[in-house]
């Protein structure tokens, strides 16, 4: 872990996760898993053995939605709607009757068969690639917590009574533990493991204190009373400050809280450059419970909506009424402004809770069975979605775009689906726009590669460059060893957007960007210069990149591209976009 200091300050580097600057004493929370023991249950005492289980899930649910119902009343529906995933693990058929059929095959005591199927569930969510899924886990995990300490008669540890004003270290804090969290002495939130997506970061979000995730082993670093800042913008920990450390916080967080003022104040005005090209600003979101941040954060509408989350927060698969009922309030919500959604990403690496049947494991998932691939096999499942955002087009500005993408074939196959699901509307008498816009999301090379066949098409493109770095650059950004490797700068990358950009231009086809790079203002200038015509990303994003814009030349942007093209270093793009991004960044 990197680190540096002088004396008995040591400075350790995390991921900032949420924003702000603390300073306090250390309340160290170290959680670890709770202990039963294995024994054999007499062939007589079998249904009371089941009973037991089912008194447990009982008991943990009331206990659960008691704790749902304390987040809704102090931090509001949002909050609590993150205890919607427990409840569903309560309810999760398949893992109910598993543990059932795997204590009828063994005889063992529920806890440890209980214990097993929670453990294989969280294995396999584990080691999902997408990180918002990957926090799932943490969800099956802290209900199994739960589940086998009612069946022991234990009472779990909490964070809700501090002594005082603390920044709270762990290795772990669970849903549950976040919702306890002392709000009136929580001044800071740090863990071992977690991620950007993780329960205690949306909580301390929430609480506006500063979050640290992935310290790996702060907490075997730390004691109970040291003193420490969290630095929340760049993700690092102090421990013990020199008296000049904490003087120079002190001024930084004065500027910061300046800084933020005034990116909030320019945000409410219009994303225009300073020689008059307007660049729309939109948002990137899961849910239909997020839009109000997308009015919050001043977005212009909705670039992608991921539809999957839909399904993924459901243990069935929501009906065609029910995904209309999301869109509409989706494209009522944002008024003349557009909401792009986006069919399905769900495959082998996103399983839906409680179909397993509809997945099979594989060696490369996200080389595998997944999101076109997957709609285009399951047909009325995907004719459920294309009808429900084809009503929802009825009610505002609605596009639709298919992901995953390889090649024309594909795209005419989910075309002529589209066509058959428009003519059963018309049958049936429904309303949808006729002229509703269609598009493509490049994200695999061999669609960047055919992007003149695909933009005569597509009415838009839109870049998603998460994935499009990954493929094109082989790169696991999951694979700690390579993650180093993984360069938004790398000039296969740049020369791959400008291409897509100019074919799709010649077919007078705009091209957005909904990608990682989006968000951030030292690569969004590359993006416009390159030609993108919109950006999208996490609605708190938003007004960093809305002040470059703001503060920039479209014309000196296209120079900017124009250099990077040329050159051969990764690095040394990075670093004259950097530099761009600070010149124009500067709030004095």
């Amino acid at each position: 872990m990197p680190e540096s200091g002088t004396q008995n300050e040591i400075v350790v580097q995390g991921i900032a996760a949420s924003q702000g600057i603390a300073y306090g004493q250390v309340f160290l929370y170290v959680k670890n898993d709770v202990e039963f023991p294995s024994y054999q249950i007499d062939a007589d005492k079998r249904v009371e053995e089941i009973a037991r289980f089912e008194q447990a899930l009982l008991v943990t649910r009331q206990q659960i939605q008691k704790i749902q119902a304390e987040v809704e009343k102090n931090l509001g529906n949002e909050e609590a709607r993150i205890f919607d995933a427990h409840l569903l693990v309560l309810e999760d058929q398949a893992l109910i009757a598993e543990t059932i059929r795997e204590f009828e095959q063994t005889s063992k005591n529920i806890e440890v068969c209980f214990n097993n199927v929670s453990q294989r569930y969280i294995k396999a969510f584990a080691e999902i690639d997408d990180e918002y899924l990957r926090e799932r886990a943490g969800d099956i995990r802290d209900v199994a917590q739960r589940v086998i300490q009612n069946l022991l008669g234990q009472t779990g540890q909490n964070l809700a009574r501090l002594a005082d004003k603390r920044i709270i270290i762990a290795n772990d804090i669970t849903p549950s533990d976040a919702a306890s969290i002392d709000r009136s002495h929580a001044i800071a939130v740090v863990t071992d493991s977690g991620s950007k997506t993780s329960h205690a970061v949306i909580v301390a979000r929430s609480m506006r204190c500063p979050a640290i995730v992935g310290m790996r082993d702060l907490t075997k670093r730390v004691k109970d009373g040291d003193w420490v800042i969290v630095d929340g913008y760049d993700g690092s920990v102090i421990i013990n400050p020199a008296e000049q450390t904490l003087f120079r916080y002190g001024k930084i967080q004065i500027q910061k809280r300046g800084i933020e003022q005034r990116l909030h104040e320019a945000n409410r005005q219009p994303s225009i450059t300073l020689d008059g090209v307007a660049v729309p600003i939109r948002a990137n979101i899961e849910k239909v419970d997020e839009l109000q941040l997308v009015k919050d954060n001043c977005a212009e509408g909705v670039g992608l909506f991921r539809s999957e989350f839909l399904y993924l927060h459901n243990n069935h698969i929501p009906s065609e009424q029910e995904q209309y009922m999301a869109y509409k309030a989706a494209a009522e919500s944002m008024g003349g402004d557009s909401v792009t959604i986006r069919t399905l990403d769900l495959g082998g690496d996103k399983p839906m809770a409680g179909n397993p049947d509809l997945f099979s494991v594989e060696a490369n998932p996200f080389l595998g069975f997944r999101a076109i691939r997957f709609c285009l096999e399951h047909v009325d499942l995907f004719k459920d979605q294309l009808r429900a955002i084809l009503r929802a087009s009825a009610h505002g500005k609605v596009l639709l775009m298919y992901p995953m993408i390889s090649g024309a074939g594909e795209l005419e196959r989910a075309n002529a689906i589209l066509d058959e699901c428009r003519a059963e509307l018309r049958r049936n008498g429904m309303p949808f726009d006729e002229d509703m816009q269609v598009g493509t999301m490049i994200e695999i090379p061999s669609a960047a590669a055919t992007a003149d066949i695909l933009a005569r098409k597509s009415d838009f493109f839109s870049i998603g460059t998460n994935d499009l770095i990954q493929y094109t650059l082989a790169i696991d950004r999951g694979n700690d060893r390579i993650a180093h490797l993984y360069e938004p700068t790398h000039p296969a990358i740049l020369r791959v957007i400008h291409n897509v950009v100019a074919e799709a231009h010649k077919q007078k086809r705009k091209v957005s960007v909904c990608g990682e790079m989006a968000s951030d203002p030292v690569y969004a200038a590359l993006l416009l210069g390159l030609g993108v015509d919109e950006l999208s990303m996490t609605p708190p994003l938003i007004a960093s990149v809305k002040y470059l814009v703001r503060a920039m030349k479209m014309s000196d942007a296209r120079a900017l591209a124009g250099k990077a093209l040329k050159m051969e270093s990764p690095v040394e793009i990075y670093a004259m976009c950097e530099q761009f991004a600070n010149e124009r960044m500067v709030m004095e």
